[in-house]
């Protein structure tokens, strides 16, 4: 088994760090790329567990760190970088997942171990949305899982005087309930989302989608209700649905995670996102 960290160029003037997971005895892989959630990060939790549960089943597995997410090549836990986390949207997310993709096609010293002609992604609730919308504009995404993913982006921004409040003040914050941090978001957040509504139309990605999709969904979710899975499952004839009972939004992982193996709802994520991507390959 093999973990490597590096970072390359972004579109956006800020590094993507990445690191890949993968066993070195096999050759031309399966390549799947994994893009965390809102406020979240390649290294949180037992993220590591899941890549290194992927390698065993002869993928080669990566994950990265959105450009603006808040980490830093040096800091990449915790959000020391908060203007650039107030910077972030989704076309900026979209772009770096575009640029991850780019350096997978090209594969340099990794050629050898991938077969860039078998790129999968999975994404994290928000980053379910950024996977789910990257499918429609990239043809070399060949299947798609999303975990607690979201079908909308419209309505998580403030609405009525909240909105109007944020346009005057420029600024709105966000606690973060494990570091404790108030984390800024800047109108440009929003003003980026309307420019780009087309590009952010998950209807449309949806009804487009002709690759192999999984939706895996915990039925216990505190963060994404139940209906966005519904949603996502009735608007793609792509799609499949996997209810995983009693699992919360994280399926029972936290940050930190000290233990050596993953929590049962997390391994059957594990288990039913490999049989998937499996499946699609024969």
């Amino acid at each position: 088994m093999t973990n490597q960290e590096f970072h390359i160029a972004g579109k956006h003037k800020k590094p993507i760090l990445i690191d890949v997971t993968y066993e070195d005895t096999k050759k031309n892989q399966p390549v799947v790329i994994f893009c965390h959630g809102y406020k979240g990060f390649k290294d949180w939790g037992a993220w590591h567990l899941i890549a290194e549960e992927f390698a065993k089943a002869g993928f080669f597995f990566l994950k990265f760190n959105f450009s603006h997410n808040g980490g830093t090549l040096k800091q990449p836990i915790d959000f020391p970088d908060l203007e650039a986390f107030g910077n972030d949207n989704y076309s900026k997310q979209l772009d770096d997942l575009g640029s991850v993709l780019d350096w997978v096609e090209e594969a340099n010293e990794y050629a050898d171990f991938i077969n860039p002609h078998q790129i999968s992604l999975i994404g994290h609730s928000r980053g379910g949305g950024i996977s789910l919308l990257k499918t429609k504009e990239d043809q070399r995404i060949k299947k798609l899982v999303t975990w607690a993913g979201v079908s909308n982006f419209h309505y998580r921004f403030p609405k009525g005087k909240a909105l109007e409040e944020w346009k005057q003040k420029g600024v709105y914050y966000v606690k973060n309930g494990r570091t404790k941090q108030d984390m800024p978001h800047f109108y440009q957040f929003y003003e980026d989302y309307i420019e780009n509504k087309e590009r952010f139309n998950f209807k449309a990605a949806l009804k487009h989608l002709q690759i192999p999709y999984l939706i895996i969904h915990g039925t216990a979710d505190e963060t994404v209700n139940n209906k966005e899975a519904e949603f996502l499952f009735d608007q793609s004839d792509a799609a499949k649905m996997k209810w995983i009972a009693g699992a919360n939004h994280v399926f029972s992982m936290q940050h930190p995670w000290s233990e050596t193996s993953l929590p049962e709802e997390a391994r059957e994520l594990v288990m039913a996102s490999i049989d998937f991507f499996r499946s699609q390959n024969e």
